[in-house]
């Protein structure tokens, strides 16, 4: 698996080189500028793209921007945000187009390799990896909007833990509720989202874009 990574500080940088390379993965290319991100991306089309936010020249927006333009180029992309900021507008537009994997994780609530590498794998493979709170903050404001509000409480809640990658067992444990309760939220979610019935776990994930993004 091809990984384009952007990130300014030269040890984290090395730092997740020497970890992803460890677990098999190929880096394709480490930069460390928004623009050169962008270029890296569009040159080597990576299975998936690793960004933090804030990059040089002017240390704001230019890592997401830069794979939001690498999405509208190769759509579908793979990208996994790894930040200590929850930029909401930007988070927004990288989901908005509804396609390939996304995931969003906060730097220091990155606490386990293997967790790490999990959500990487996902992402890649079309799935999704959210920090819960950027899913609190990304949600915050929507909670009287259509569709979000014809979730109930504890759908939103289950929904939040879908955001976040885990599996219906997982989300079982985590509530103390059995797997064919939680089967039945999901279920709930989808239909109240207008997603139509398939076993394709791609709907997991196009709940999450149309909750994030109502």
């Amino acid at each position: 698996m091809r990984i384009v990574l952007a990130e300014d500080l030269f040890l984290l940088r090395e730092g997740l080189v020497r970890l992803l390379t460890a677990h098999g993965f190929e880096i394709a290319a480490a930069v460390d500028t928004g623009p050169a991100l962008l270029d890296a991306l569009l040159e080597h089309r990576p299975d998936i793209a690793l960004v933090d936010v804030r990059l040089p020249p002017t240390f704001t927006d230019e890592g997401l921007r830069a794979a939001i333009e690498a999405r509208s180029r190769i759509p579908g992309l793979p990208v996994l945000v790894l930040s200590q900021y929850v930029e909401q507008l930007y988070a927004r537009e990288l989901l908005a187009d509804g396609s390939g994997g996304v995931g969003y994780l906060l730097k220091d609530r990155v606490f386990d390799s293997r967790q790490f590498i999990d959500c990487v794998r996902r992402v890649a493979a079309g799935g999704s990896a959210m920090d819960p709170d950027v899913v609190a903050k990304l949600l915050a404001g929507n909670a009287s909007d259509a569709p979000l509000g014809r979730l109930t409480a504890r759908e939103r809640e289950v929904l939040g833990l879908v955001a976040e990658g885990r599996s219906n067992a997982a989300i079982a444990g985590r509530l103390g509720v059995s797997e064919k309760v939680v089967t039945k939220h999901t279920s709930n979610v989808f239909t109240k989202l207008d997603l139509v019935p398939s076993d394709d776990d791609n709907r997991r994930v196009l709940a999450v874009l149309a909750y994030l993004n109502s």
